[in-house]
């Protein structure tokens, strides 16, 4: 029985909706990311924090401000806009982004349009005649589109995966300025340090010279032998090599400090030479909880989106063993002059549905899907080891930074006791009771402490920026200037 075009027509589009009605998305739906450290988070404090670290506030995200030094802010701000680094990890978005919005498209039908003017001259006797040569000329414009119906949603889940995968490489540039700005602190903590133990150690070099020149008179005297001499000028010397070392070393901390924030070496020498304190942390610290840095570190959120692109990836190979369904439309004018390119009467239009299955592909499909399901348990188990690790990273800075504090003050308090000591030899000494050479083995005994005190207070605040790094701050950009 013959059906009217009307009826075909209707007929196609029936068929057409209930295809597109029973359109599903096959694959596993992603629950989130496992909790791989739900007693931390529900415990509610660190283990590690003592009685100086405040659990029940949130910290600082521009944590570096508290040191109160506005040099430092400054070097912060112009490495979070200038940095090198930062600029890869911001390309690096740009890309996924751009990922994403192709795989978007794919989910678009596509127009294709074309114009063809072919000259073609074959001989007579090809085309029917006696001889000679036939001259033809043809005109076509033509148009054509396809779209695939993402029947068991295979694109979906691709463009799931695209879009988590963005998500992860801004958790990345995130992750690249937490680091960044902690680097710029402890470079910068680094050199402030150096410049410290310079000051000191040039005084020691001073002692040391007058030490082992007094021990060289003695020695001319005929009052000691030459051994005490030897073991003097020795100790000068090495005086002077740490010396060497100290301003070797701050040259190389100020270039490191100009490269992270994105200058050339040497940019930053008039802005770091003159000396100042290695900055202090504030004697309470604000931390937060578990659960409040488990939610703020971006390596963590990096995993977790990593995580959810696998899930996706597993459902975009699923359906790949499914039918693909496909429409592909051409419309064409043309004829043997070039006006017949406008003649309606020259329209010649196909339609073509189109059912593709790859019934027999040798196990290839199901490998597939079991590729994409070991990369998502391998996701997975990089998502809880990433937990885990800032876990024992919070942790362990914690604890760090408690046993510098207490390490700090004792130091203190030794050079606090040598330097009254100095004072009391220099009262000997001005009594006549002990010769100049002890009260210089005095003060240099209390350099050597005020020495180890500058490296304590390097190292606290340095364990400061470890605990603000390992809570996950310092991703934020610089505020623009208003």
């Amino acid at each position: 029985m013959l059906r009217s075009p009307h009826f075909r027509r209707a007929a196609g589009a029936t068929l057409l909706a209930a295809l597109l009605a029973g359109c599903t998305t096959v694959g596993p739906n992603y629950a989130g990311a496992p909790d791989a450290a739900p007693q931390s988070a529900a415990r509610g404090a660190f283990i590690r924090a003592d009685g100086l670290s405040n659990t029940s506030a949130a910290p600082s995200p521009r944590w570096w401000e508290s040191f109160g030094d506005p040099v430092l802010n400054q070097l912060v701000d112009q490495a979070l806009a200038d940095s090198p680094g930062i600029a890869v990890a911001n390309a690096r978005v740009a890309q996924s982004r751009a990922s994403l919005a192709a795989s978007r498209t794919a989910a678009l039908p596509t127009i294709n349009t074309s114009f063809a003017a072919p000259y073609i001259n074959v001989p007579g006797n090809l085309v029917g005649e006696g001889g000679g040569r036939d001259e033809i000329n043809a005109y076509n414009l033509g148009f054509d589109a396809s779209w695939e119906i993402d029947l068991f949603g295979g694109t979906r889940r691709k463009i799931e995966a695209a879009s988590a995968r963005a998500e992860a490489a801004e958790s990345g540039a995130a992750d690249a300025r937490v680091t960044l700005s902690a680097e710029i602190a402890r470079a910068y903590v680094g050199l402030r340090a150096r410049q410290a133990m310079r000051t000191l150690q040039q005084r020691q070099v001073e002692i040391d010279r007058e030490l082992a020149a007094l021990a060289r008179q003695r020695f001319a005297a005929g009052s000691i032998a030459q051994q005490p001499v030897n073991a003097a000028e020795a100790q000068a010397f090495a005086s002077e090599a740490d010396l060497a070392r100290s301003q070797a070393e701050i040259a190389v901390l100020t270039d490191q400090i100009a490269v992270l924030a994105g200058k050339e070496p040497g940019t930053l020498d008039d802005l770091l030479a003159t000396p100042a304190a290695v900055p202090l942390p504030p004697a309470r610290i604000n931390i937060g909880d578990p659960a409040l840095m488990l939610r703020s570190r971006p390596d963590i959120r990096m995993a977790e989106r990593q995580l959810a692109a696998s899930n996706a990836d597993i459902g975009a190979r699923i359906a790949d063993k499914f039918p693909k369904i496909s429409f592909l439309g051409l419309l064409g004018l043309g004829g043997q002059n070039i006006g017949d390119v406008l003649d309606p009467g020259n329209i010649v239009g196909i339609a073509l549905p189109q059912l593709k299955w790859n019934l027999f592909d040798g196990g290839r499909a199901n490998r597939q899907v079991e590729v994409a399901r070991g990369a998502n348990a391998e996701a997975e188990a990089n998502y809880r080891y990433t937990v885990l690790r800032a876990l024992q990273d919070a942790e362990g800075s914690l604890a760090r930074f408690g046993g510098q504090r207490v390490a700090f003050g004792k130091a203190l308090d030794a050079e606090t006791r040598a330097r009254r000591n100095v004072d009391l030899q220099q009262q000997r000494l001005d009594a006549g009771r002990i010769a100049r050479s002890d009260r210089l083995d005095a003060e240099r005994q209390a350099l050597q402490l005020a020495l180890t005190a500058a490296s304590a207070r390097a190292e606290l605040a340095t364990g400061f920026i470890a605990v603000e790094k390992a809570l996950g701050l310092g991703w934020q950009e610089a505020e623009p200037d208003k």
